[in-house]
């Protein structure tokens, strides 16, 4: 059953630790997104003991925006402690296409783990089910394919269900896919909102384990409708990211259903 609302109020009773490993760059801001939420936010990053922290998290969240080898060792070890817990993992493979070792890297990820989302643009998710995207830097400039099609093909060749996320979100377990309009322009002025996005999947999967595809929709539509409040008076990006925050902290259950916009195509 699709409720946004029901989720983030299970999260927020429950308060879920979601054990981040990500970049340099939105460290802060996905660790505050996931507190302003309702979860538990813990940002370990060491081989000697990510296996130990996956083994005490709801949900763990890989997000490869600064790569270096030793964080990818980390990943490949935390990816396999929750892999035998069997809590659901969220990868954000941030600008794969840009490079070959990005590109890589993400592949190697979901070979030796066992992805339950795969959240990331229309360029990334095109790139690595080998479809021509354009990718400069971190940025999608655009695929050849109509993005329904795309959440459904990656969530089919790669086995994850795929998030992708743009004007109009879409996630797909490879048959179903579900169709999110909510979010504002600001979204793409602020450095980190996908990755922000990655973790609040991370957040919700750990309230709603066993309805993947509805949790990663329902995220999406949550964090939407933040930005959508965020953007109320906000002067720019930079009034718009602190107000994110508060944004996602007054969120409430009781409305949220009524405010997401979520079809199933």
């Amino acid at each position: 059953m699709i409720s946004p609302g029901s989720t983030l109020r299970a999260l927020r009773e429950g308060k879920p630790l979601v054990h981040q490993i990500t970049n340099y760059v939105v460290m802060n801001e996905t660790a505050n997104a996931t507190l302003a939420l309702g979860a538990l936010p813990v940002m370990a990053h060491a081989g000697e003991e990510v296996e130990e922290m996956a083994r005490l998290a709801s949900a763990l969240v890989l997000n490869i925006g600064t790569l270096s080898e030793h964080w990818v060792e980390a990943m490949l070890l935390a990816g396999g402690s929750a892999n035998v817990r069997q809590i659901p993992v969220v990868l954000d493979p941030v600008g794969a296409g840009a490079t070959a070792y990005r590109t890589a890297t993400a592949h190697r990820i979901l070979g030796l783990v066992d992805v339950t989302v795969l959240r990331g643009n229309a360029g990334e998710v095109a790139t690595l089910v080998g479809a021509q995207a354009e990718v400069r830097g971190v940025e999608s400039m655009g695929t050849g394919i109509e993005a329904a099609e795309l959440a459904r093909e990656a969530a089919r060749r790669l086995g994850v269900i795929a998030s992708v996320t743009g004007q109009v979100d879409h996630v797909s377990d490879g048959d179903r896919v579900l169709a999110v309009s909510n979010g504002h322009a600001l979204l793409s002025t602020v450095t980190g909102t996908g990755c922000m996005s990655s973790a609040i999947t991370g957040c919700f999967l750990a309230a709603k384990p066993g309805e993947p595809l509805e949790s990663a929709a329902e995220a999406l539509a949550a964090f939407g409708v933040a930005a959508e409040d965020a953007a109320v008076g906000a002067g720019g990006p930079g009034t718009f990211h602190a107000r994110l925050y508060d944004a996602l902290y007054a969120l409430d259950p009781e409305t949220l259903d009524g405010r997401a916009h979520i079809d199933e195509l």
